[in-house]
C-alpha cells in the first residue's frame, strides 16, 4: 500500500512548495469520500478520450461502466487494486488505477487501467507523481513489470509512458465494418 501522501521524490510527506513557489504535486490512496471527485475526473477523462482515434471503441469496450460509482467503490475495496488521487495544493486534479495480475508462469504484472490528469494541471508533475506511486506499489507487491495503454495517435501519452521505461509490446488493430 502506498504512503498516504507521496512527493515527486517518492518519499512520504505533505504537499510542499517548490523553489518557484508553486505547490508540489502529491498523491494519496483514494477513500470512499473521494467518490464524487473520481466520478468527476472519470467524466473528464471520457471527454478527453472520446474524440481520439480508437477512443469511441475504447469507451464502449474497455472503459469502466457508466455510472462508474460502483466500480470505483469495488476497486477501492479490492486489495489487488490501487486507486490513487493526484493533487496540487491539496485539490484533486487526477487519478490512477492499477491492478495486480499474476500470470501463468509466476510473472506478476501491475496493469495501469486508468491514469488521467486534468488539462490545466498537466506539465506540473501530477502524472509523474501518480506513476512514481504506482511503480512503488508494484515493487512492494513483487511485480515483475508494468503495463499501460495509449490510444493510437495519442503521442503525449505514449511519450509520457516511455519516460518511465514502458515500451510498446503489442498493437491492437481494428476494422470498422459500419462504413464500407
Amino acid at each position: 500500500m502506498p504512503p498516504e501522501s507521496t512527493s515527486r521524490s517518492g518519499g512520504p510527506g505533505p504537499t510542499v512548495s517548490t523553489a518557484n513557489g508553486n505547490p508540489s504535486p502529491s498523491t494519496r490512496q483514494a477513500r470512499p469520500d473521494d467518490l464524487a471527485e473520481l466520478v468527476r475526473l472519470d467524466s473528464l477523462a471520457r471527454d478527453h478520450l472520446g474524440p481520439l482515434r480508437g477512443g469511441e471503441l475504447y469507451l464502449l469496450r474497455d472503459a469502466r461502466p457508466v455510472p462508474p460509482d460502483t466500480s470505483f467503490m469495488d476497486d477501492m475495496s479490492d486489495a489487488g487494486h490501487l486507486v490513487l488521487i493526484g493533487m496540487v495544493a491539496g485539490a484533486p486534479v487526477g487519478f490512477a488505477i492499477a491492478a495486480l495480475h499474476p500470470l501463468r508462469d509466476g510473472y506478476k504484472l501491475a496493469d495501469i487501467a486508468e491514469i488521467f490528469v486534468e488539462a490545466e494541471a498537466r506539465d506540473v508533475g501530477v502524472g509523474e507523481a501518480l506513476m512514481d506511486a504506482i511503480t512503488q506499489w508494484a515493487r512492494q507487491n513483487d511485480c515483475d513489470g508494468i503495463d499501460a495503454r495509449a490510444l493510437p495517435g495519442d503521442r503525449s501519452t505514449k511519450n509520457f509512458f516511455e519516460t518511465f521505461g514502458l515500451v510498446a509490446r503489442a498493437i491492437t488493430v481494428h476494422r470498422d465494418l459500419r462504413d464500407p
